[in-house]
Parts: C-alpha cells; sequence; structure tokens
C-alpha cells in the first residue's frame, strides 16, 4: 500500500529533506523513511505540499503534462484593476514563454489563516488585497511572477490545494497521512 503525507509546509522551510547550509528542511518535520516531495513550493511560500512513497503518483501529481490544477491564496500589494484579473485569467507572458489561463478572482483576507514569523511587510501607504489563483503548471515561482508581470508583487502565497488533496485544518509544520 502507498502513502501520501498531506503537510503544512511553514515559511522558510526548504522542500527537501536535506540542506548543506543549515535551513530548515521536511526533515525537521517528518521522520518518515522513503517518502519524497510530490512536486515543490518555494522557501518564500507556504501551506500544502505532498509527499509520497509512490514514484508513478509522485510523477503523475508533479509532472507539468498531467495539468494538475493547484489553489494558492496570494497576498498582493496593491488594489488589482478588472484588467490584472483578465490578463492573469488568460495567460501571461514571462521569461520562460506564455502561460496556460488561469482562474482567478479577488477574495476577503482567509479567516483561518496562520499568523507567519515574521510577519510580511506592512506600509500604510500601500494598500494589499487577496487573490485565489488556479494554476495547471509549475513552473519555477510561477504564481510570483505572474503577479508581479501584471504590476500586483505578491507578499505572501498559500498553497491550499493540490488536485483533489486540501489543506484543511492542517497548521504549519504539522501534516497528516492518507493510504493511498
Amino acid at each position: 500500500m502507498s502513502r501520501l503525507i498531506l503537510f503544512n509546509k511553514p515559511y522558510q522551510v526548504l522542500s527537501q529533506f536535506t540542506d548543506g547550509e543549515g535551513r530548515q528542511t521536511l526533515a525537521d518535520y517528518i521522520d518518515i523513511p522513503a517518502v519524497y516531495a510530490a512536486g515543490r513550493l518555494d522557501r518564500d511560500s507556504e501551506g500544502l505540499l505532498l509527499l509520497t512513497d509512490d514514484g508513478k503518483y509522485q510523477q503523475r501529481l508533479s509532472n507539468p503534462r498531467h495539468k494538475t490544477w493547484k489553489t494558492y491564496l496570494v497576498e498582493v500589494e496593491g488594489i488589482p484593476q478588472t484588467e490584472q484579473i483578465i490578463d492573469l485569467q488568460q495567460g501571461v507572458i514571462l521569461k520562460d514563454g506564455l502561460t496556460l489561463p488561469a482562474k482567478v478572482r479577488v477574495t476577503d483576507k482567509p479567516k483561518n489563516l496562520w499568523r507567519r514569523n515574521p510577519p510580511v511587510r506592512f506600509r500604510q501607504s500601500i494598500p494589499t488585497n487577496w487573490l485565489e489563483i488556479n494554476i495547471r503548471e509549475g513552473r519555477n515561482r510561477q504564481v510570483r511572477r505572474m503577479t508581479a508581470a501584471v504590476g500586483l508583487p505578491t507578499l505572501r502565497l498559500v498553497r491550499t490545494q493540490i488536485g483533489e488533496w486540501k489543506l484543511e485544518r492542517l497548521q504549519p509544520g504539522e501534516w497528516r497521512e492518507i493510504a493511498l
């Protein structure tokens, strides 16, 4: 029977088990042999990371060819304008090419979102807003690059869902196992 771990990756934790620079890694939270991350979540991002011991399942989840939908809550600097949302929805030109269309909507600040340590920078003169963004690619820092390309720099990024799997009530550093 295969294992699947749903993990709420905290801010500033690497999506790998080792690091030569002394930074926090998955090994600081998960002591299960022979599981590997299915995809990545950059060190500056938080939220759902899936780990499995099933190589075929790992490949299906992380390979861009399978186009698994991923949902992110994104705090951006500025007030999203209709044109910016439409640009994100239609696809944004990045240095590595045009992104696939995304599902994007402005949303309220999440009610049950944990505090980040350290907190996101706050500037009284610049408002922030939240977007829910769904993409089916997994380019390096893609959501951050997309929002920056339309003039809405990302301040905080939390992945809440990958395919059918949801973060739900897991707090940062917590995980739960599901039998596949």
